[in-house]
């Protein structure tokens, strides 16, 4: 795949996506290397976290390819978004802790990515942005969903109908990413943080994206109720039993994901 870059150690998978010329920017081919990717790593069982960034110090990524979408008519820019939708979506479920590491500019489809992956951790010069409505169109790759449940409704129609970047600094204030770390660091943080999930049991993580997940889209009581089913699951699980069997043995636990 000539555009998004796999590299596997220690369980971790890094996902670079590898267009620095264009600043990453997402095209067609983008996005099915990024959908390939994602279903090899789903079913890959020596890959626990995944972590994705961009390539370069520049960006993460710039946004979507406008040469590409400049093109389009009315069904073929639904067919469009449509897509982008499919492939971000199929990264959010990911039954696997998916990390971005955003290096610079996370613009258009590229903010829409990050806001895709379950944690974002930023360099210091890490640069947010939804800039559509500067094109004449809005964002189309999820923006107007996610971004609203992330950072609240007025935060998000700010950014999404001004078209200006927020900075990490503001970023981190308004609850789009979770840590800023200097660029240097990036790296460093992002892994460290994929081993601290790695050590934790595989199956409660998968629930635990699943409850956020779904659970944000039902109202409360309901959500509640889905918590619980899956707690119940769990409690049948030999995970849990070695979790806790470890913890009163003051032992590091050894999860099998059973």
């Amino acid at each position: 795949m000539s555009f998004v870059v796999v590299e596997k150690t220690d369980r971790i998978a890094w996902v670079t996506l590898n267009r620095p010329e264009k600043l990453n920017a997402l095209n067609n081919q983008v996005l099915q290397d990024l959908e390939q990717t994602f279903a090899t790593l789903e079913e890959d069982p020596e890959v626990g976290v995944i972590i994705v960034t961009g390539a370069g110090e520049k960006a993460f990524v710039a946004g979507a390819d406008i040469s590409e979408l400049k093109s389009l008519d009315t069904a073929g820019a639904r067919t469009q978004a449509l897509r982008g939708q499919a492939v971000l979506q199929r990264i959010e479920s990911m039954p696997k802790p998916v990390i971005a590491a955003v290096n610079g500019f996370a613009l258009g489809g590229g903010c829409e990515l990050a806001l895709a992956c379950h944690i974002r951790i930023a360099s210091e010069n890490a640069r947010f942005g939804l800039p559509e409505v500067s094109l004449g169109i809005i964002p189309g790759y999820g923006g107007t969903q996610r971004l609203p449940r992330l950072v609240g409704k007025g935060v998000a129609l700010d950014m999404i109908l001004s078209g200006d970047m927020v900075g990490a600094a503001d970023a981190l204030r308004m609850g789009l990413v979770s840590r800023v770390v200097a660029l240097a660091d990036l790296k460093a943080a992002a892994e460290k943080l994929a081993r601290t999930i790695l050590t934790r049991g595989p199956l409660a993580l998968r629930h635990a994206i699943a409850a956020v997940n779904e659970g944000m889209e039902m109202p409360q009581d309901r959500g509640l109720q889905y918590e619980a089913a899956l707690f119940g699951l769990l409690a049948a699980s030999q995970d849990m039993q070695e979790g806790m069997g470890a913890f009163l043995e003051k032992r590091p636990a050894a999860f099998k994901g059973l």
